[in-house]
């Protein structure tokens, strides 16, 4: 369950809901749709990479998504969201990478996530991604 503080509800909601759109895009498989949840100049750190702009987050994950996470999905839970402002926050989340077959995520792919995400309009875009390996 998710700490929340800050900001009404239907931003709490829309801002929290940012992973999960990550999600969907993973699961589709979907590289473009996957980088539309990023700001234009959002930025992605992985292990071993640093993916700055909508383009280049597309590109990695096009490459991605033809290779090493060929038929995997992702999940997360958030396990916090802070609101900086009325129009960013930062949510954590704890989640990973399953291979396909899998119901829950291995101990070495589990991962805690910050998310920096900012409202554009009346969408909440992700910003800034980072996530760390919890073992």
């Amino acid at each position: 369950m998710a700490t929340t503080t800050g900001s009404g509800r239907a931003d709490q909601e829309g801002a929290a809901a940012v992973p999960q759109r990550i999600v969907a895009a993973w699961a589709s498989q979907d590289a473009k749709k996957f980088a539309a949840v990023f700001t234009e100049k959002g930025t992605m750190i992985l292990p071993g990479s640093f993916q700055k702009g909508r383009k280049a987050v597309e590109g990695f994950m096009a490459e991605a998504f033809s290779g090493p996470y060929k038929g995997t999905r992702v999940t997360g839970e958030p396990i916090s969201v802070e609101f900086l402002s009325p129009d960013s926050a930062i949510l954590v989340t704890e989640g990973g990478v399953l291979l396909p077959g899998e119901k829950k995520v291995s101990a070495e792919r589990a991962v805690r996530a910050t998310w920096v995400v900012v409202r554009e309009g009346a969408d909440w875009r992700l910003a800034a991604y980072q996530n760390t390996p919890t073992g």
